[in-house]
């Protein structure tokens, strides 16, 4: 694994090799260009709320925002992995975000989505058992030179190996995600069970 990972992912994040961003990129992309990945629900190393995840009906994808990408850039690409599973479960692919700065708001569908690990072009829904440790989930960003010519519904194989040799500059931003308890989840009414 790439030391440089641990000044990049918080201190108790696993340092799971299988990341993205350990196989795309390098310790001076990092932030490059002034380069960061930020949402407004959530902060840097905290909690992702229950309406991004399975523990709630009507979840969707989290927003994201990032700054400007280096001069040059071609291409935005946006991977979201499950850190503390092994190998490391993708929950979002996407590209076609242009080179320059922008946001994707809450549920907003991109430009181009692949599959993720359960195959499907989705934003897949944390989901652990009841009493599980808290998993990290790592949103990554990559600054592209050239344009992918990926086909909406790529797989990560076929979008990481596209992305090889291409990536200028990268951030990271990670969130932590426990289930919680039956009773304290938060169902319709009408979907409670008699």
């Amino acid at each position: 694994m790439a030391e440089w990972l641990d000044s990049v992912l918080p201190k108790d994040c696993p340092r799971s090799e299988g990341l993205a961003i350990a196989r795309l990129a390098k310790a001076n992309q990092i932030g490059r260009g002034g380069l960061t990945l930020t949402s407004p629900a959530f902060e840097a190393g905290g909690v992702l709320d229950p309406c991004f995840t399975a523990d709630e009906e009507d979840a969707v994808a989290p927003p994201l925002e990032w700054t400007a990408p280096p001069p040059g850039t071609q291409e935005l690409v946006i991977l979201v992995e499950d850190a503390s599973a092994s190998p490391p479960t993708l929950h979002w692919a996407v590209w076609g975000l242009g080179g320059q700065r922008g946001k994707l708001l809450e549920g907003e569908v991109p430009p181009r989505v692949g599959k993720n690990d359960r195959g499907n072009s989705e934003w897949l829904l944390p989901q652990l058992e009841t009493g599980a440790e808290a998993h990290t989930y790592v949103f990554q960003i990559f600054a592209l030179d050239l344009p992918l010519t990926l086909l909406p519904g790529a797989t990560k194989d076929d979008l990481l190996a596209s992305m090889e040799g291409q990536v200028t500059a990268a951030a990271v931003l990670a969130a932590k995600y426990q289930s919680l308890p039956e009773e304290e989840i938060d169902w319709d009414d009408e979907d409670a069970i008699d």
